[in-house]
């Protein structure tokens, strides 16, 4: 017996050591099961432990979300196609949330929501990635926004100011303009300080190939880059768009930058989370949207702000653009969106249609928090100006019943007339802000009443022209305050230089 167990204990210690050798690392992967297959989503079945938003491996590695959390069963929103998805094949869940890779390497690139390239360009060399959904900044970490982001737009600078780290909603009717004005407002930046982000959200090839086109024939990749989804891409990967763009762009605002950042648009993103959850069924409401539709967009546009100098100091501004059917802005999303950001630029097909352009509609549009971060120069002019313009309005719309018109008023629709042509501006010709000051102090001296509408372009570009030469303070302008002598003497620069101007012209 004493033999036996002498060889057992030699075995057990051989056996002792073996193991101390081997590399033992067990691993345990929840593994579940496509119970079915529509488009965009999938339905599986067996991930008890799969969280919201986690990334999903389908069958033939196809990538989804997950999106639908139900006792029984997790919907997942699908990020590439399902052509060789079928019920019964494997998932599995990965363990981390989605994320997309962030850095500087993407400045000057056209990529995909999961930022893969676009552009026929090498993978962005970046090393940090940022989940698709984050937390917005606490009311703690925010500051007020008192820094101008200029457009270069008259109307716009003037009468519905922009500020760095403000949200400035964009709408109007198809076709009138709306991705224009943001394309310009990028052009503007090109002092390089502020890194742009156009997010193009469910839009045709054509026309996203066209941004891109006008972004670098301006330049404006150099501080630019481009998310694209196009809107035969599946339902999921157009609702996470807006997500990942703006996780992109938190990366350089928590480096202390400026970032400006383009939704184009909102009203496809809205419809696409309409269709993942009508295919998850959930339950719809208005216009068949689910209940939290209000939420995905409050959530996304919340994480635009500025912070404060401890926490980085950077700006996230947000222009998210959403289009309405028949001027109806009173319709379920436009409404929800006005609701959510900090003012709205409305563009008028009316306007539109008579050449107004840009056909901003100055009634109908506003900026809540802007006004406090323009320069101290433009309210000089500003207010007058709005007053100006909004009784010319009544008074046009009054005047056309036919009704004769006593001299003063007829004096008014013709101040009205020319205010309306001064704020007139040809596309990617941004101005300064001490231009836009010149042009409207002009106007607002009443100096261009007895001007010919026609010729209201040409003396504008007359005085432009002579400025740097006659007006030896024009940089300091933007700054100047409304009672400061400045004013007298811009205000003899431009009489001398109209009365020349009608000289020659008289001469001619």
């Amino acid at each position: 017996m004493g033999f036996i167990a002498d060889n057992i204990n030699q075995a057990l210690g051989a056996c002792e050591r073996g193991l101390d050798k081997m590399i033992y690392s067990p691993e345990s992967k929840e593994v579940g099961r496509v119970l079915s297959v529509a488009r965009g989503v999938a339905q599986v079945e067996g991930l008890k432990s799969v969280r919201s938003e986690e990334l999903v491996m389908l069958g033939n590695q196809v990538p989804g979300m997950a999106l639908d959390l139900l006792p029984d069963s997790v919907g997942v929103a699908l990020l590439g196609s399902n052509k060789e998805l079928r019920a019964g094949d494997e998932a599995a869940a990965s363990g981390a949330v989605l994320s997309v890779p962030v850095g500087d390497a993407l400045i000057g690139r056209v990529i995909d929501p999961l930022g893969n390239p676009l552009d026929e360009g090498p993978a962005p060399e970046t090393f940090k990635t940022r989940p698709v959904e984050t937390e917005a900044p606490s009311i703690l970490m925010r500051a007020p926004v008192d820094t101008p982001m200029a457009s270069g737009i008259k109307v716009i600078d003037t009468l519905i100011p922009i500020g760095r780290g403000q949200r400035e909603l964009i709408l109007g009717d198809r076709q009138t303009g709306k991705t224009a004005i943001a394309l310009d407002i990028i052009l503007n930046q090109n002092k390089g300080d502020v890194v742009c982000v156009y997010c193009a959200i469910g839009q045709r090839s054509t026309s996203v190939a066209r941004v891109i086109e006008t972004l670098r024939l301006h330049g404006a990749m150099a501080y630019t880059f481009v998310v694209v989804v196009e809107g035969n891409a599946p339902s999921g990967m157009q609702y996470i768009a807006p997500y990942a763009a703006t996780s992109m762009a938190e990366y350089f605002m928590e480096q202390g930058r400026d970032v400006l950042i383009i939704y184009d648009d909102l009203t496809r993103h809205a419809q696409a989370y309409r269709q993942l959850s009508l295919l998850m069924r959930r339950p719809p409401g208005r216009e068949a949207f689910p209940g939290d539709i209000f939420y995905i967009h409050s959530r996304l546009l919340e994480r635009s702000t500025r912070l404060k100098p401890e926490h980085g100091g950077g700006t996230l501004t947000a222009l998210p653009v959403v289009e309405t059917e028949a001027q109806n802005i009173s319709a379920y999303i436009p409404t929800n969106l006005i609701s959510i950001t900090d003012g709205q630029i409305y563009l008028s097909p009316v306007l539109f249609q008579k050449g107004m352009l840009p056909a901003i509609d100055v009634g109908k549009s506003v900026s809540r928090v802007g006004g406090r971060a323009q320069p101290t120069a433009y309210r000089k002019v500003s207010g007058d100006l709005r007053l100006t313009y909004s009784q010319f309005q009544e008074l046009e719309a009054f005047a056309r019943f036919g009704t004769r018109l006593d001299k003063d008023t007829r004096k008014r629709i013709e101040h009205g007339v020319r205010v309306r042509e001064l704020l007139k501006q040809d596309r990617f010709s941004p101005l300064t802000a001490s231009e836009q000051l010149i042009i409207l102090w002009t106007v607002s001296l009443g100096l261009l009443d007895d001007i010919p509408l026609d010729r209201i372009a040409e003396i504008q570009d007359y005085l432009l022209a002579k400025a740097g030469d006659g007006f030896a303070d024009i940089e300091r302008l933007p700054m100047a305050e409304p009672k400061d002598a400045i004013w007298d003497e811009l205000e003899r620069y431009i009489i001398n230089s109209v009365n020349r101007w009608r000289k020659s012209n008289a001469a001619a």
